[in-house]
């Protein structure tokens, strides 16, 4: 690969639905109180980019370092595989970190929210630290729930409360919905790599749980969003077209309890990102098109 080809390789883009559902849940949420701002919505979508892309720069070098990359099955890393000096990975991901922070202070100026300094450094030091530093919480299988807080109730009600002013239980229940997916794809990112984990010392909630257990609760975080879905369908009519994610969420579903091997694991992965992106896009027309509809 090319030098650049290399370092998109290494951002992992296919994560980046991640970063991109929470925001459009939170600015739709926003929008049914009549509170939605473009500009705002703008600036937390590229402070939820930009800390995606510094997290994967981050773990790449962590465990590259550490040697827990060497003998993985999946996409390429950037310092396992040599392909980077761990160094330059490393400075990717501060950058990234560092573009986030000034993104995420532009907010602050704006909204005037100046508690919002302190949560922004917590995401961060929750990014290094998920891999980084002597006792790395991710080694410890606390990752999935960092995920579900930061990737689900964070982006999703800090997006809203930026343009509201307040904590919208709306945006806290989709926002943990949302969460759930996220921390989906960690999971099964994460049964793919239990035989290599056990023998790096990465002890995830994967390798606690064993390979059975853990495909089940795949399955469930996959599964509960639905049926947060079919709650909202009460309230919000429109966002029956939430349920078109069972269209991803069924063969994910059919992978897991198949025990399926790495490969197939990979793509259970993607469907579950982009059924994280399809919850966030169709829920949050649906919340959208009620908001507009009046």
């Amino acid at each position: 690969m090319s030098t650049v080809k290399l370092w998109i390789e290494g951002a992992r883009l296919r994560t980046l639905p991640l970063a991109i559902a929470p925001i459009i849940l939170g600015s739709a949420t926003a929008a049914s109180l009549d509170s939605f701002d473009p500009l705002l919505s703008i600036l937390a979508l590229l402070v939820a980019l930009s800390l995606q892309v510094g997290v994967n720069y981050a773990n790449d070098y962590s465990d590259g370092i550490r040697g827990t990359d060497e003998n993985r099955v999946g996409p390429l890393r950037l310092t396992g595989s040599g392909s980077a000096k761990p160094g330059s990975v490393k400075i990717a991901a501060f950058a990234s970190f560092g573009f986030a922070g000034l993104v995420g202070l532009a907010v602050v100026l704006l909204t005037g929210q100046w508690f919002l300094v302190l949560i922004g450094l917590a995401a961060i030091v929750a990014a290094w630290f998920y891999t980084g530093g002597k006792n790395p919480y991710g080694y410890a299988g606390l990752g999935e729930i960092a995920v579900f807080v930061f990737f689900g109730l964070v982006a999703t009600a800090g997006t809203n409360f930026i343009q509201t002013g307040f904590l919208d239980p709306l945006a806290v229940l989709v926002g943990g919905a949302y969460g759930l997916y996220a921390s989906a794809v960690l999971m099964v990112n994460n049964i793919r790599d239990i035989k290599t984990d056990k023998e790096s010392g990465k002890i995830t909630v994967a390798v606690r749980l064993g390979e059975k257990n853990s495909r089940r609760l795949f399955i469930w975080m996959l599964w509960m969003p639905v049926l947060i879905n079919l709650m909202l369908v009460l309230v919000y009519p429109a966002t029956l077209l939430g349920l078109l994610n069972l269209l991803l969420v069924i063969p994910a579903t059919l992978i897991a309890l198949d025990g399926r091997g790495a490969k197939e694991l990979i793509t259970a992965l993607k469907l579950a990102s982009f059924a994280g992106l399809g919850f966030g896009v169709l829920v949050g027309a649906g919340i959208f098109f009620v908001s507009f509809s009046f």
